[in-house]
């Protein structure tokens, strides 16, 4: 009874920080419509830039809701594209995906079985991580820490290879852990916490302290999810009272983001588990290989500026 109580809890918080965000952010807007045109690049080419805009955010989610992570793909999307003004991109990657953020939560939540108290611990490190992070660790050197993690989860990956092939201890199937597993999934999700607020995104983390401690890798969904979906209405808001964001690309992006978390959700929920496994894999070797180049490679002026603000 407990227990659907609290997951309803979490679907509900979920909801209404979409709904909050939505009231806000369009109120804003109707009462100074001209915020749609204060980005430069629209000049001339206003329908096609939110076209691309809309693609992106839409894309992204999609992927976003497989687990791969949809910051860095946006960033990289709205530099190549020049469809967000690097300026403007922290604010608007932490907003535009906001109302689909909210969308992942509540359908993994409701539709994926996972434990209550495993998802309320996650849910609340994560949280306090992110909350302690912002004011102390934001501002820490990300070149050293991405190189430590990218090696860190290529031995996770490799653990995970030799587990698909009977090499290893098999990976559980529990949608719950208790116990000192509970404890250490705590800390470590803390740990990510810290690592969101600077910068460094959590998704293949969270899916590999799941794994790692015998989790069904579907149960790591709702957790992922839910986790990051609370952090995102504060640091939102801060952007919208200082207009650092893409309004235009936070109104399509609205749509799109949901209709590509939809597409992909029943994708997840459909997928036989051995196929799942190796999605899984993929997700966090990708996410190892792009933290070991951002790690060894030395980052152009603006980069370091854009990084600086997201961080911020």
């Amino acid at each position: 009874m407990l227990g659907t109580i609290l997951l309803r809890l979490v679907v509900i918080g979920a909801g209404v920080n979409a709904v909050s965000w939505c009231i806000v952010f369009y109120r804003k807007l109707f009462k100074n419509r001209s915020l749609m045109l204060q980005n430069p690049n629209y000049q001339g080419k206003g329908a096609l830039l939110t076209t691309i805009q809309g693609i992106i955010i839409g894309v992204t989610m999609f992927f976003d809701t497989l687990g791969i992570g949809g910051n860095a793909p946006q960033t990289a999307l709205f530099k190549m594209t020049k469809a967000v003004p690097d300026r403007l991109i922290p604010g608007t990657l932490n907003t535009c995906t906001l109302v689909g953020s909210a969308t992942e939560t509540m359908l993994f939540v409701s539709m994926v079985s996972v434990d209550p108290l495993t998802l309320v611990c996650f849910i609340g490190a994560v949280t306090i991580g992110a909350r302690i992070g912002a004011k102390y660790v934001s501002h820490f050197p990300l070149k050293p820490i991405r190189i430590i993690l990218g090696f860190g989860l290529i031995v996770v990956a490799g653990t995970m290879i030799l587990r698909q092939f009977g090499l290893w201890v098999p990976g559980g199937l529990e949608i719950g852990i208790y116990g000192w597993k509970l404890i250490v999934a705590t800390i470590l999700a803390f740990i990510v916490g810290l690592l969101a607020a600077a910068g460094i995104g959590g998704y293949a983390f969270m899916i590999a302290i799941c794994y790692g401690l015998g989790m069904d890798p579907r149960s790591a969904f709702p957790i992922m999810f839910g986790s990051y979906t609370f952090l995102m209405l504060a640091s939102g808001l801060r952007f919208l009272k200082e207009d650092a964001l893409d309004y235009r690309a936070n109104a399509i992006g609205v749509i799109t983001g949901t209709v590509g978390v939809l597409l992909a959700f029943f994708i997840v929920k459909s997928m036989p588990l051995e196929i799942l496994f190796w999605l899984v894999i993929a997700i966090v070797l990708y996410t190892a290989i792009m933290m070991l180049i951002a790690g060894f490679r030395k980052p152009k002026p603006e980069e370091e500026a854009v990084e600086v603000q997201a961080a911020e």
